[in-house]
């Protein structure tokens, strides 16, 4: 039986359950409140129980569960609790689980298309920029064809919560030149790692609870993983010491909220339109506690972890720059992704041209402000 089959038929028997249900309460006159009792969405995400993302998706979970009055509850497990972190896209796919809370860079082996929703080129863009052309600048139905159309995956996605540039990251010694990187083995996920070979490092591929292991082990030489709370929590700081702030390989993702498309179709309406614009609540939720974990977590390493906090270099940053132009020639020989980056490309030439000529110079207000603080 074909994916679309088994959605089909699944729906089929809910409604009929449904439907017997609404009888035999009539004939048995059974309390009201078995009719009402919640849906439960089983829901994990591709993070450890303590990283702080499991708060984030939290966020999630709490505004579905408020806003449909528990209708709709949710089962949020952490990564491996059902499948690893890896799997999560299949899981949603075979109706193992319902949801689930992550990025789509996660499932870049199926197709390196999936990169170009988070950790693709960086043409100027911020994450904000990008989830901005993911709602109103096509790349919602760019998405949905990747995954519908081109993989035949039997899911709905969406994508909330523009993540602060990543890192570039956690490094035994210091950074200086492109030099200082070259045959390192090193720690990132999707196009970035493709980035990083074409600057001389080797990659592993590798999920948040395996890096500090790795790093142990010598597996690893050095890593990045997204930002200064997650790195804190599962102890980044106990394997390296200079820690490296702004890069260009993923400047501008967001998290994936994933559900197997019979369960959502399922849904009430009302239901669907909670599922769907929690995601965009969760969104401001997420980008608040994200400012002041980060930052205070930043802060927490500086001062009491002994970590020196550096600028990744501009060698380095141009370097990126000129891999990405590398890789772009690759990527755009695939028909689906070409169509993608044109679309970012045009996107991000008007949307960033305003944004960049409308913003004052922070900087500036900041240095006058807290004068002597900034290493920029």
């Amino acid at each position: 039986m074909g994916n679309a089959d088994k959605a089909h038929t699944r729906r089929n028997f809910l409604k009929i359950s449904a439907t017997a249900g609404g009888a035999a309460a009539g004939t048995l006159a059974a309390p009201a409140v078995l009719a009402q009792s919640p849906m439960v969405m089983k829901m994990q995400t591709s993070w450890p129980a303590s990283d702080i993302w499991m708060d984030f998706a939290r966020q999630f979970t709490e505004r579905v569960e408020a806003m449909s009055g528990k209708r709709l509850t949710v089962d949020l497990l952490p990564a491996g609790a059902v499948v690893g972190a890896f799997q999560v896209l299949d899981a949603c796919h075979d109706g193992v689980i319902d949801a689930a809370h992550s990025v789509p860079v996660y499932w870049y082996g199926k197709h390196k298309g999936a990169s170009l929703f988070g950790t693709g080129p960086v043409f100027g863009g911020s994450a904000t920029t990008m989830l901005s052309w993911f709602y109103e600048g096509g790349g919602a139905e760019f998405y949905r064809e990747l995954q519908q159309d081109i993989l035949g995956l039997e899911v709905v996605g969406f994508l909330g919560f523009p993540m602060f540039a990543q890192p570039f990251g956690w490094f035994k010694n210091e950074v200086k030149s492109v030099s200082d990187i070259n045959g390192l083995k090193y720690r990132t996920v999707g196009l970035a790692a493709d980035l990083m070979q074409k600057m001389g490092m080797s990659v592993a591929q590798l999920p948040g609870g395996e890096i500090v292991p790795a790093m142990e082990r010598g597996v690893i030489d050095a890593f990045e993983f997204n930002n200064p709370s997650s790195d804190i929590r599962f102890g980044a700081q106990d394997v390296a010491k200079n820690y490296y702030l702004s890069s260009y390989h993923q400047a501008s993702e967001s998290f994936e909220f994933l559900f197997n498309r019979g369960f959502y179709e399922d849904l009430e309406p009302d239901l669907q339109a909670i599922v769907r614009y929690a995601v965009e609540a969760a969104s401001t939720a997420n980008t608040a506690s994200a400012m002041n974990n980060y930052s205070a977590d930043l802060r927490k390493l500086e001062e009491d972890a002994g970590v020196t906090v550096h600028r990744t270099p501009q060698e380095v940053l141009d370097a990126q720059i000129k891999a990405w132009d590398e890789l772009i020639v690759d990527l755009e020989q695939d028909e689906f992704m070409k169509r993608v980056l044109d679309s970012q490309r045009d996107w991000v030439e008007r949307v960033t041209y305003y944004e960049l000529m409308n913003s004052p110079d922070y900087a500036l207000a900041y240095q006058h402000y807290f004068p002597n603080k900034l290493k920029l």
